[in-house]
């Protein structure tokens, strides 16, 4: 990448999460500055596994963390589906050695504040507001102004709103609308592995499918701890909030009957590191800049985790808006124009099959789980190159590529 020769654009970048802080690296890279707004008074990420995909890696490759990528990933050998009571495989689909050649990248389990420090090595101290609240942004014919809520302000050419599925800039831009409970709610964990493997969790994405609920489980760290990701249906709302820590009775209360590996795995899990949540959504929005103020990642298009996508779809939003602006030359209305119609219909699709994912996988009945445990069978026969989960077309996108038109 070359750098930028265009004017300098003044951008400023509201929430420095993942998708905050790839968006800085990604305008870096081309020569453009920005600054960073964020709310904590320091960068951090809750302690917990993000699974970065073939799509998501090749951003992060051209983004120039391959060898850091390598350094702090885990390559699981496959992903696996199984039977929520007898652990039987339904489906086993290579990754480690079949990844690069079909998808043209690794398959990485990264701990989201390990991926969350590469993104943001290298941005200048100077660049970043940390205590800094964004309350809203206003837009005034080819500027825009975030306001926060310590009353000051900040103008110019470009305003991005990286700042979650509660977004302030959102609800300025479109108005206030809440996040819909989808009725789900998880647990996130993570047990630490003194000697890799164990015996009870093999080295793969391992995908535990059950009655209203369903269990993913993958090494991070180099294979030093286990990341859970326990889903299950619910009638109660429960709070979103990445914090919130539960108990271990609550835990395996939950998966009475499960099988006896995912059962040992929570008896080795901390309470002091087993959080949960409820998942909340919201439908694809029709658009999302208005003036020269865009979205990016969940404030654009929340999503729920049954693909694995939100990290990886913040991620690519990044260097495709920066691609954006690049390539229009700091022109930013046509930036945002080829932004939003080359990243909308995709987020779309997997804002939505996400939902559906969901629903496969928390089946009910034996009926319904024998066919679909049929036919996730019957695809692996035909190719064992298949994905389980149908995420092929997820995989295959290469935003590096996605402007070169």
């Amino acid at each position: 990448m070359g750098q930028n020769n265009s004017k300098a654009l003044r951008i400023g970048i509201i929430g420095g999460g993942i998708g905050g802080v790839a968006f800085a690296r990604a305008l870096r890279l081309r020569g453009i500055d920005a600054h960073l707004f964020e709310r904590a008074p320091a960068f951090g990420e809750v302690g917990a596994g993000v699974q970065m995909t073939p799509n998501a890696v090749k951003v992060l490759n051209a983004l120039g963390l391959s060898e850091a990528l390598d350094r702090i990933g885990f390559l699981p050998e496959a992903m696996v589906g199984r039977t929520w009571d007898t652990a039987e495989e339904i489906f086993r689909t290579p990754l480690k050695d079949s990844c690069p050649r079909l998808f043209g990248a690794d398959f990485h389990h990264v701990h989201r504040a390990d991926l969350h420090a590469i993104l943001a090595d290298g941005i200048p101290a100077a660049s970043v507001t940390f205590d800094a609240a964004c309350t809203g942004v206003e837009t005034r014919g080819s500027t825009a102004v975030a306001h926060f809520a310590d009353g000051g302000t900040y103008e110019a050419d470009l305003i991005v709103g990286a700042d979650g599925i509660h977004s302030a800039v959102r609800d300025s831009l479109w108005g206030k609308t809440d996040a819909q409970f989808t009725g789900h709610m998880c647990w996130r964990a993570l047990v630490p592995v003194e000697k890799f493997p164990l015996s009870f969790v093999t080295p793969d994405a391992s995908f535990w499918m059950g009655p209203k609920a369903h269990v993913v489980t993958y090494y991070v760290k180099g294979g030093a701890a286990v990341n859970i990701v326990a889903v299950s249906e619910t009638k109660e709302w429960v709070t979103e909030s990445w914090t919130e820590r539960s108990t271990l009775d609550e835990l395996l209360g939950a998966y009475k009957g499960w099988h006896r590996d995912l059962i040992e795995l929570f008896e080795r899990t901390d309470p002091a590191y087993t959080f949960k949540w409820g998942l909340f959504d919201r439908d694809p929005m029709a658009q999302w800049a208005q003036g020269h103020a865009t979205l990016l990642g969940d404030a654009a298009h929340p999503m729920l985790p049954f693909l694995s996508q939100g990290a990886a779809m913040a991620i690519e939003d990044a260097y495709v808006l920066a691609e954006a602006l690049a390539k229009h030359k700091s022109d930013v209305e046509p930036a945002l124009l080829a932004y939003e119609t080359e990243r909308r219909p995709r987020t779309s699709r997997v804002q939505l099959e996400a939902r559906e994912r969901g629903r496969t996988y928390h089946l009910s009945t034996p009926e319904e789980q024998r066919k679909r445990d049929e036919e996730m069978k019957r695809r692996q026969s035909e190719d064992p190159g298949a994905v389980g989960i149908k995420a092929e077309w997820v995989y295959s996108y290469n935003a590096t590529t996605a402007l070169a038109a």
